[in-house]
């Protein structure tokens, strides 16, 4: 775009000193505004990627990525869905899983929950419980008789402990002589996990798939074939794969039937976050205007005098262009590196605010995370940065369209 002669002059201008201090200030002032806006942006986006990759990992780490169940309600035949399933190649694990709603009660409190029976040898290769858990193991549920695994808040709502006992209400009826109760069983408490979801943490509970079978009078049958595959992102093609390949009347679904709404949500909010905090680079941009406008009716005379050498109007647009760009590419490169930096390092960077005023950002006790976390990815980076770029170049037009227009006659009237 631009031609050796005018890169040289517009980068020379950019170098040399000025009649007007104040638009060499107001040149710097531009392009640390741009600096400080793509710092801003690309520590924001990437303390956004850090939250949402943080609560992907635990919406995801207890949430199946696909779910084999019946057409129309229970799974007979979910031996056959279950090897079908581990015989794709991309499924890492399966598991078979009875899932219903419970009441359950201690001492007089009482709360629901979603009550899960799980093989425990399977169930730990499809979801992430077993590297959450608080106390207790997972194995214990298949070494003791009608044992339980609560997330950390529901037992606390509870009141219970490793070997406390509890009573399980489901919503199915027993037929006694002195009518139609309940049925209800007593568990002993063999472990608690946290993920740090109140959605599970606060709503979930385990037992082993046998006596679920039994509680909830199932005999062979399963609520669904829970699996995992290698590539989260990959849930939807890989669920259509094994509905194409399973015999009979199936629903396959994923992980984001479940939650898209959710997750929407937040790559929503991440877009508009960072359409906000690029006004911030709009409005530094806009000094690059003022900055070119001030430097054009001062250089008038340098400009006439090209003109009357032979200058072209083209090759002295191309000049103010070149410096705009100069303004912008500076401020952009200073302002990215800072701006990795800073989103790289960002959890030591609120650590020593917080020592340096007394301040805290996140407390453990109202939060699940002690830190900020922070995802630096490239697309977000070469985005900001090269929108950065392209919109400080497109605020040259103006001021170079005005030193274009410049008359070398009107220029050098009064000189």
């Amino acid at each position: 775009m631009f031609k050796p002669l005018s890169l040289f002059v517009g980068l020379r201008y950019t170098r040399s000193r000025r009649r007007n201090h104040f638009i060499s200030f107001i040149s710097g002032f531009s392009a640390l505004g741009i600096a400080l806006g793509v710092i801003a942006l690309i520590t924001v986006l990437s303390v956004m990627n850090g939250f949402h990759k943080e609560i992907q990992t635990r919406i995801l780490g207890m949430a199946s990525h696909g779910d084999i169940k019946g057409y129309e309600g229970n799974l007979t035949d979910w031996q056959l869905a279950l090897q079908k399933a581990k015989e794709h190649p991309r499924v890492l694990a399966a598991a078979p899983y009875i899932e219903a709603q419970a009441m359950l009660n201690s001492g007089g409190d009482v709360s629901g929950a979603m009550v899960r029976g799980v093989n425990p040898a399977l169930e730990k290769d499809v979801i992430d419980v077993a590297q959450h858990m608080k106390f207790g193991s997972l194995d214990d549920l298949a070494s003791t008789r009608w044992g339980i695994i609560l997330g950390a808040e529901l037992a606390a709502k509870l009141g219970v402990s490793i070997g406390s006992e509890l009573t399980m209400v489901v919503p199915q009826m027993t037929v006694t002589i002195a009518g139609s109760v309940p049925r209800m069983k007593a568990f002993t408490v063999v472990g608690i996990f946290e993920v740090g979801m109140n959605e599970y943490d606060r709503g979930v509970a385990l037992i082993h798939l046998p006596d679920a079978a039994k509680l909830l009078r199932m005999k062979d049958d399963v609520s669904g074939v829970r699996i995992r595959i290698d590539d989260v992102w990959d849930a939807r093609e890989v669920s259509l794969e094994l509905a194409n390949s399973l015999p009979g009347r199936y629903r396959v679904l994923n992980w984001t039937d479940y939650h898209r709404n959710f997750f929407a949500a937040l790559k929503m909010e991440k877009r508009m976050m960072g359409l906000l905090l690029f006004l911030v680079v709009v409005i530094a941009a806009f000094n690059i205007i003022s900055t070119l406008v001030m430097m054009v009716v001062d250089k008038q005379a340098d400009i006439a005098i090209l003109k009357t050498f032979g200058a072209s109007p083209g090759f002295i647009l191309r000049v103010f262009v070149v410096q705009g760009a100069a303004l912008g590419f500076f401020g952009t490169l200073v302002g990215t590196f800072l701006g990795v930096l800073l989103a790289a390092n960002v959890d030591s960077a609120v650590a020593w605010v917080e020592q340096a005023f007394g301040l805290h950002f996140i407390d453990p006790n109202v939060y699940y995370i002690s830190q900020l976390p922070s995802d630096v990815q490239l697309p977000d980076v070469l985005l900001v940065s090269i929108g950065s770029f392209l919109l400080s170049l497109l605020m040259t037009l103006y001021p170079a369209w005005k030193a274009y227009k410049t008359q070398p006659a009107e220029a050098l009237r009064y000189e």
